[in-house]
């Protein structure tokens, strides 16, 4: 974490800007903000259309001069001045005039853990657009840990998956600092896609934007486990007439197309363990994994997981805004650090 508790406790904001969802919290208002991190613009003129929810329910359906565009990507900002525009409406009139009343506007933002300068700089200059006249920047696995409840400060060691959209991030934690983390380039966008693809390649069926969410595709209950539905019917467009079509689709081989994604993620995991030290192995024994983020909730995840490390694994219980809430809770001063006495000599 790049900034200290104190410094976090004279932030007047904080926001995490995922690849899915852009969060807002505001101290003393809290989450004021969980909109999908989206914008429609007219190409013509350049005027913002919509952002958040109405925007993402454009994608795919705009006529030619109305581009759908994503600022962030995989927990970067790629475009900072859409991703300004975009804060400012998602924030609303009354919540930017109580901000500037602030006579020194302090803002913390979530990066990623490898986040390299370029990426930190995009996000500092993203708010400081806002008017944050200064912006603090914490590890998205701390503020998750924080706000799934796990004791990061103390010196047991806890195991922290952080599931997003673009990107998966396994870090084991103790004494309030990252003792080893690993970035997977997979995350939910990755198990849409490779659905996607066998839906395409095994039945010829294009499905539209809005209907690629595995959770849409029956994979309900027990959904990754040979106890979920046998089949389910799915609506899309051939891939040769271009017509409308209905396909049964057996959720076993929907399980098989996802493997590859989730393999990824496993090895993720054993590297993280192979170079954590092993008294700290020792407590994850029995502490097991906590699995936050939006794809934490892909039904059956948990349990794949648990089959394959033989670790106890856990969901938190808000796990899609547990990085913001925690954030909040630090500018609000709910943490206190463990204070280490120097041994008196």
């Amino acid at each position: 974490m790049t900034a200290s508790l104190e410094q976090l406790r004279r932030c007047h904001f904080a926001v995490d800007m995922g690849a899915a969802r852009t969060r807002v919290f505001v101290k003393g208002a809290g989450l004021v903000v969980d909109q999908p991190s989206v914008a429609a613009v007219n190409t013509k003129t350049g005027a913002l259309i919509a952002v958040g929810e109405f925007a993402e329910r454009m994608t795919g359906r705009t006529p030619h001069y109305i581009r759908v565009v994503r600022p962030v990507s995989g927990g970067t900002v790629v475009d900072i001045e859409m991703a300004q525009r975009m804060l400012r409406q998602l924030l609303g009139d009354k919540v930017r005039r109580t901000l500037r009343r602030k006579p020194r506007l302090r803002a913390a933002v979530c990066t990623p853990h490898d986040a390299d300068p370029l990426a930190q700089r995009a996000a500092v200059e993203t708010l400081v657009g806002l008017g944050a006249r200064r912006v603090e920047l914490v590890d998205t696995l701390i503020a998750a840990g924080v706000g799934c409840g796990l004791p990061v400060e103390r010196p047991e060691a806890t195991m922290i998956m952080v599931c997003g959209a673009a990107a998966t991030q396994v870090a084991v934690l103790s004494l309030g600092s990252i003792v080893t983390a690993e970035r997977i380039p997979v995350g939910g966008e990755a198990i849409d896609h490779a659905i996607v693809q066998h839906l395409r390649h095994q039945h010829e069926l294009m499905l539209p934007s809005q209907s690629v969410r595995p959770l849409q595709l029956a994979l309900s209950g027990n959904g990754l486990t040979p106890h979920g539905p046998a089949s389910t019917e799915i609506h899309g467009r051939d891939v040769a007439t271009g017509l409308a079509r209905s396909v049964q689709v057996d959720t076993a081989a929907v399980r098989d197309a996802i493997q590859t994604p989730l393999t990824a993620v496993l090895d993720g995991i054993g590297k993280v363990l192979r170079v954590c030290p092993p008294d700290l192995v020792a407590d994850l024994a029995d502490r097991g994994i906590m699995m936050v983020g939006g794809s934490a909730l892909l039904p059956g995840l948990d349990q794949m997981l648990r089959h394959a490390t033989g670790m106890p694994v856990h969901i938190a219980e808000r796990p899609d805004v547990c990085a913001i809430l925690g954030l909040g809770a630090m500018l609000e001063g709910r943490i206190e650090p463990l204070i280490l006495d120097p041994l008196a000599t």
